[in-house]
């Protein structure tokens, strides 16, 4: 299937591990310029090097979006990389812990941490958005939908993704924007690999009695599966697509736990 994401451009917060890497491969086989935003250069350089050595168009911004003046300079060099704004996949952030037990400033740091760019991006955005009809995808959680224990600002973050998801759609009708959010479960990330073996004396145990309790073929979702429905939900041909919360999950969240 043609996807029509040819010579658009998209841009891709942490574009380069993990989610955020598998969207932006995606991205650029379907023919997109790509926009890598994110504050990890050396594998943003890596990734880059790549798809240019295969012929993509990309163009990286390093920074920390929590800094504001760093989600106003991704578009304003986008825009000047390219000439346009077709979409932007809000993907950037990390389930830190943030607990009860944390306190208050752990608390907010982790909303800025995990929220505000969301919003930051698309407003400075918002002007190119409306010029090409584009598409907006928020990377959310199913912590969101379920909580998991020890993240109140994770959880909260996501939470509030969904809420934007919702607001936006029904704020940007006017301009054709299209905005919809996606919900991974288990998906084996670099950091998701890393928690496991930092947090666990047996990883490999812990990983069997995660992927036991995933109902569709007892194995964790892909990170190109995610990124699957990302660029689909970019794509025109997810034309009167929007407001709507894709999970993503192999039935994680929503089967009968009897089922695994």
């Amino acid at each position: 299937m043609d996807l029509q994401l040819k010579d658009k451009v998209y841009i891709v917060t942490g574009g380069s591990k993990g989610i955020g890497e598998a969207i932006s491969r995606h991205i650029v086989a379907e023919g997109g310029k790509l926009v890598i935003a994110t504050r990890s250069k050396e594998a943003t350089e890596i990734l880059a090097a790549e798809l240019r050595a295969a012929g993509a168009e990309v163009h990286t911004v390093i920074g920390d979006l929590q800094e504001l003046s760093n989600c106003e300079r991704v578009i304003k060099e986008a825009v000047a990389e390219f000439g346009r704004i077709d979409g932007i996949v809000n993907n950037a952030g990390v389930n830190d812990g943030a607990s009860l037990e944390k306190g208050p400033a752990a608390f907010r740091a982790s909303i800025n941490l995990n929220l505000f760019h969301y919003y930051d991006l698309v407003h400075y955005a918002l002007p190119y958005l409306k010029e090409s009809k584009g598409s907006i995808v928020n990377v959310s959680s199913k912590v969101a939908l379920t909580g998991q224990g020890q993240t109140s600002g994770y959880a909260a973050a996501k939470g509030a993704q969904l809420g934007l998801t919702r607001e936006w759609a029904a704020d940007l009708l006017p301009y054709s924007i299209r905005v919809n959010a996606i919900l991974p479960a288990e998906v084996m990330t670099p950091l998701y690999r890393k928690w496991l073996d930092s947090s666990f004396d047996d990883p490999a145990a812990k990983e069997a009695e995660i992927v036991a309790n995933i109902p569709f073929e007892k194995r964790m979702t892909t990170a190109d599966e995610i990124a699957a429905m990302s660029v689909f939900l970019l794509s025109p041909k997810s034309g009167h697509t929007t407001g709507q919360f894709m999970i993503v999950d192999g039935g994680y969240v929503h089967l009968d736990r009897s089922l695994t």
